[in-house]
């Protein structure tokens, strides 16, 4: 449809070109401005379509952006040659995370200068460096994980994939849906990965119920424990709230599309590694992520997080223990 407009555009001014070139005049050109991709923290790709040279040749094309609506040729632009047709450019040099306003420019051998539609973006928010003190931690079976800085707390930035207590108890690996569905009966911690596939365990890390989290040998590494529902809670309000805060937490790859909000502003990088429900059925990898605190929410369930690929909030919820959910580790 774009296209068709384009051509009709063009085409009614090539129609008034002719009639003011028949006394003598030329008309300003027929510029259209493409839409921004590949957007990263300091560039980006964008460009024109010069339908029309308003009978006149171009000699000056490119494309004008600001911080404002409206840019033109008397503030930041590119030169991209001459000639109708489409063309492309990089800016370069961008600020991350900021809206920028952008319009392709034509410039003819007449002196009159025309602009294309405007067009927005926003450059990629860059994942925080790492300043909690140490860049990693391991765990007692020797895996590493790096460690980012959110506000005054330092958390892991992958979710847990020990199979082990802190003092080397093992955690029983529990496949068996029927098995899983009964560990309520002696409140035994249990792990799996999502459909009993270790490609999984490896992407998303390992999922616990929560009688694996409530257990007194502890599930992280020295110095580090399973937040809170209170430090959830603090997480959330440092980004704006839960309404807002699963976009900064959100990783920008690895989710079901639209993925909606995600900047991974935070560095926490959340991915989807769905769930285990309580009779053992496994669930929505790429759609959701569910992480547990440490807190009985009382009545036989304990309060948790989730993370969805259509909303950028936080949902907090309180979920029986023999469900298999992500856990994340924060620093004592």
């Amino acid at each position: 449809m774009r296209n068709l407009y384009s051509f009709l555009f063009a085409f009614l001014v090539l129609m008034i070109c002719g009639e003011l070139r028949g006394q003598g005049s030329s008309c300003i050109p027929a510029v259209s401005t493409t839409a921004a991709g590949s957007i990263s923290t300091d560039s980006v790709v964008i460009g024109g379509d010069i339908m029309h040279d308003g009978g006149s040749a171009i000699v000056l094309r490119g494309v004008c952006y600001s911080l404002s609506p409206n840019p033109d040729m008397s503030g930041f632009r590119t030169q991209d040659g001459l000639g109708t047709g489409v063309f492309s450019t990089v800016l370069r040099g961008l600020t991350a995370g900021t809206t920028y306003y952008a319009r392709s420019y034509a410039k003819n051998t007449g002196g009159l200068v025309a602009y294309g539609n405007e067009v927005t973006f926003t450059t990629v928010s860059p994942v925080p460096s790492f300043s909690c003190g140490t860049t990693s931690i391991t765990d007692v079976d020797g895996n590493s994980y790096a460690t980012v800085q959110i506000g005054t707390q330092c958390w892991t930035q992958s979710n847990l994939r020990v199979g082990k207590y802190r003092d080397g108890s093992s955690i029983p690996n529990i496949t068996d849906n029927t098995l899983w569905s009964q560990t309520n009966t002696s409140s035994t911690g249990a792990w799996c990965n999502y459909n009993n596939d270790a490609n999984n365990g490896t992407t998303y890390g390992k999922l616990y119920n929560w009688y694996a989290v409530n257990d007194s040998r502890g599930l992280c590494p020295t110095g580090w424990h399973v937040p809170t529902d209170a430090e959830w809670t603090t997480l959330e309000n440092h980004l704006g709230g839960s309404s807002a805060a699963g976009g900064a937490i959100k990783s920008t790859t690895g989710w079901n599309s639209p993925n909606t909000g995600a900047t991974n502003s935070s560095g926490f990088t959340g991915l989807p590694g769905g769930l285990r429900t309580n009779d053992g059925g496994f669930y929505n990898v790429g759609f959701n992520g569910s992480w547990w605190s440490s807190s009985d929410a009382g009545s036989g369930s304990a309060w948790c997080r989730f993370l969805f690929y259509n909303n950028a909030g936080v949902a907090r919820s309180n979920d029986g223990p023999r469900d298999g959910f992500s856990v994340r580790c924060v620093r004592d």
